[in-house]
């Protein structure tokens, strides 16, 4: 059986910008790895193809082994096609059964389908939508629809006990790598993996008490490093001083300094300095300025909203969510985020004090809190190219086909953000 993950254009992806607007929804890491990797891996299949929006599948090529948008990979197989927003532990593995389609109640999309190889001479099988659209008109419905992820800070939320379920997954642990003396570990060395090629110097903390602690390989901490459990540093990234709270899912090739709590972070990001990140969700290619804080609690604890696309005000039901950074954002010295806030991609912000708008769109700067257009593209994709060469990676032209088709999807919510900005 093939496992086919596809993440569809629709109104289901809002919830997880501004991240989603330059990666398939399935590529959001929650825990120790991403959602895909955790459907696949709950599904026990080797075989697996997937189908993204047309403007995310050439840079998308370039980061997954799995074929991209093929409609051979709708033939020859039994297949099971997912929806990248699936929640991993509520897809029924138990047995496989005969074809049938799980559908949303509200909504009515696919969540999945099984279609086995008897039923394929019956269904379309050259276009993932129509195939989609048979399943469900034709299909039997399955007994139950799974749980779905519908909006990004879920996955903040979710993280701690996620870090805790793929560590015992993963199961390693033990030190591969070079921890020099001295050092200090709390809890048990069972709940720590620190794998080959890191280097944890001298005056680090490792506290597992409450939760393991995952370093990869190449993974650097620096002397006065306090890590907490449950936590995972992805390889090559760095650890500068840091006070590292439960709850830090932190990419590959990442820079953190100052104090992070259950937060989020993708690869090649920079927080080196201090200030303070908690729950929040931040993309690659972000660098936050010294000081940059983010709230993640209302004084007078009540529950969060987040405001999506300039004019959804989402009730999140908790009163802990940070910000939702994009890729490729930028904040000066002494940023400061409200809680809830979210920051589009490619976004400059500069700040002499004072709190930043809740909705910053893709593409826009905020000088002193006020919204103006971000220079233009070509600059910004000057110094996107920059800060990637800095790290030896390059700019390519499937990258600035992609940031033109989120420019272009955005352009309606930013206007509307300078619209009322100037008010």
């Amino acid at each position: 059986m093939r496992l086919v993950l596809f993440d569809r254009l629709g109104a289901e992806r809002i919830g997880f910008h501004p991240l989603a607007l330059s990666r398939p929804v399935f590529e959001l890491r929650c825990g120790i790895t991403s959602l895909g990797e955790k459907l696949a891996a709950r599904a026990d299949l080797r075989d697996v193809a997937c189908f993204v929006p047309p403007h995310l599948a050439e840079t998308y090529r370039t980061r997954t082994t799995w074929p991209v948008n093929e409609s051979a990979s709708l033939q020859g197989d039994d297949l099971w096609l997912v929806n990248g927003r699936v929640k991993a532990e509520e897809l029924d593995v138990g047995s496989i059964g005969p074809s049938q389609v799980a559908c949303d109640p509200v909504r009515g999309e696919v969540l999945w389908a099984r279609v086995l190889r008897d039923d394929r001479a019956r269904c379309p099988s050259d276009s993932l939508d129509a195939l989609l659209d048979w399943a469900k008109t034709v299909l039997p419905p399955a007994p139950q629809a799974p749980g779905v992820w519908k909006y990004l800070w879920e996955l903040v939320l979710a993280n701690p006990a996620q870090l805790t379920a793929d560590f015992l997954a993963a199961g390693r642990f033990g030190i591969e790598g070079e921890v020099e003396e001295p050092f200090a570990l709390r809890g048990s060395r069972k709940d720590v993996y620190i794998a080959r090629g890191a280097s944890v110097h001298p005056m680090a903390v490792i506290d597992a008490e409450h939760g393991p602690v995952y370093l990869d390989e190449d993974v650097t901490v620096h002397p006065f490093t306090r890590i907490e459990g449950p936590c995972y540093v992805g390889r090559g990234s760095i650890l500068l001083g840091a006070k590292c709270r439960e709850g830090n899912s932190i990419g590959p090739m990442c820079r953190v300094g100052g104090e992070v709590e259950e937060s989020i972070l993708l690869s090649y990001s920079n927080k080196y300095h201090n200030g303070f990140l908690g729950h929040a969700y931040v993309g690659q290619w972000v660098n936050l300025g010294a000081q940059t804080t983010n709230s993640d609690l209302k004084s007078d604890y009540s529950n969060v909203t987040v405001v999506l696309q300039g004019k959804q005000s989402i009730q999140t039901g908790t009163t802990k969510v940070g910000s939702l950074i994009g890729d490729h954002a930028k904040t000066s010295i002494g940023t400061l985020l409200t809680t809830g806030a979210y920051v589009g991609a490619m976004t400059m912000i500069t700040t002499h004090g004072g709190f930043q708008p809740k909705f910053i769109p893709s593409f826009a700067s905020s000088i002193e809190g006020k919204l103006s257009e971000c220079f233009c593209k070509e600059k910004l994709y000057d110094t996107a190219g920059l800060a990637m060469r800095r790290r030896g990676q390059t700019w390519t032209p499937a990258d600035e086909s992609l940031w033109n088709a989120v420019y272009e999807q955005t352009v309606e919510e930013r206007d509307e953000a300078f619209r009322r900005s100037r008010g």
